[in-house]
């Protein structure tokens, strides 16, 4: 016999639309879908440790991406991390029915879904997680069973006060202690062989998100030489796989000779060597919220984006940016002449560079 189709009172008792607060009791595992971008991870990183405080008995298990994986692979508040592969063993309609599948044979207790995809909320259904929360984006509020409305005022948040505030809103308690990263101690040795005893100033000349977000690889170069002259700091040249280019324009350009390492460590040893940095200078980016965790000095450019949601979390660093009357537009691609940034002038980073390194 057939089962009947269940009622529209059963499917709204399932899935819920409205805030309420989250029940607390017999969650011994929790899923966290994390965010699938390094800096946006980093930034989860106060939610992650306010979860555990909240839950200290619970397992919390990561599911993220390959990147966002290795970044958090020893983090504390994280017990474990399950690999999201969408390009590989994941891909397609297929991967995700294959991978929530495993996830439902871990018989979770609560999702607390950090990304705002609709696939997250799919992801948390086929998994059979009968407690899912998250925000209400990307038309997935009905198959949340606690869904906090987004709105402006909470867009205009920075992002990592934002998921505590997700938190706040399902009834768990937060404390704020900041980004948090570690480093074993072998990947903090290997560090230490790659630089020696000299001072380091890391320059990260890319961002992943798009052009729109980075300065100019000769006025990189300029702010190198200046720092290397001035406090005889050694320079570190950082960034991804696609960032070669512009870091080989940037070695090319200098007078001095840089250690470039762009696109040639790993998440792991890039995070290594930013914690080894007496100071920084960055476009928004991952990188430049791997160095924000590990409390390293900052001076980092704004242009396209919003520095008021994505500043750098940390006790020294300073913004550079320029007034300008299309920013912050959050495009990738610049539609008009990049004035943001290119009104950005190299003694303005210098000026920043000094007042953090105490003159």
């Amino acid at each position: 016999m057939a089962e009947e189709a269940p009622g529209i009172g059963l499917l709204l008792m399932q899935f819920g639309t409205t805030t309420r607060p989250l029940d607390t009791g017999n969650i011994g595992k929790i899923l966290v879908r994390s965010t699938n971008w390094i800096g946006d991870a980093v930034m989860t990183t106060p939610a992650l440790g306010a979860l555990k405080a909240a839950f200290p008995h619970a397992e919390i298990v990561l599911a993220a991406n390959p990147i966002v994986s290795e970044l958090l692979a020893l983090h504390p508040c994280c017990d474990r991390v399950i690999v999201y592969d969408k390009k590989g063993p994941h891909r397609g309609v297929r991967g995700l029915l294959r991978f929530s599948r495993s996830l439902a044979e871990e018989r979770f207790d609560l999702a607390i879904l950090l990304q705002h995809a609709i696939e997250a909320a799919i992801m948390a259904v086929l998994a059979r997680i009968g407690r899912r929360a998250g925000f209400g984006t990307d038309g997935r509020r009905l198959l949340l069973t606690h869904c906090v409305p987004m709105n402006g005022a909470i867009r205009r948040l920075h992002h990592a006060r934002r998921d505590l505030y997700l938190l706040e809103r399902l009834g768990i308690p937060t404390v704020d202690n900041g980004l948090s990263l570690v480093c074993s101690d072998r990947e903090k040795a290997w560090a230490r062989q790659v630089l020696g005893a000299d001072g380091w100033v890391a320059i990260n000349p890319g961002a992943a998100f798009g052009s729109a977000k980075r300065w100019y690889p000769e006025r990189f170069a300029a702010v190198a030489d200046a720092l290397a002259a001035k406090y005889g700091f050694r320079v570190l040249l950082v960034g991804g796989a696609g960032e070669m280019r512009i870091g080989a324009q940037i070695e090319e350009t200098m007078h001095s000779s840089p250690l470039n390492l762009t696109g040639k460590t790993s998440v792991r040893q890039l995070m290594s060597l930013l914690e080894a940095m007496d100071l920084v200078v960055t476009n928004d980016s991952g990188p430049m919220h791997i160095a924000a965790a590990f409390d390293r000095p900052i001076v980092a450019l704004f242009g396209p984006t919003d520095h008021h949601t994505t500043s750098p979390v940390c006790s020294r660093h300073g913004i550079v940016r320029k007034e300008t009357e299309c920013a912050p537009c959050l495009k990738r691609i610049c539609p008009s002449d990049h004035r943001c940034m290119s009104n950005i002038a190299v003694e303005d980073v210098l000026e920043e560079a000094a007042r953090l390194l105490g003159g």
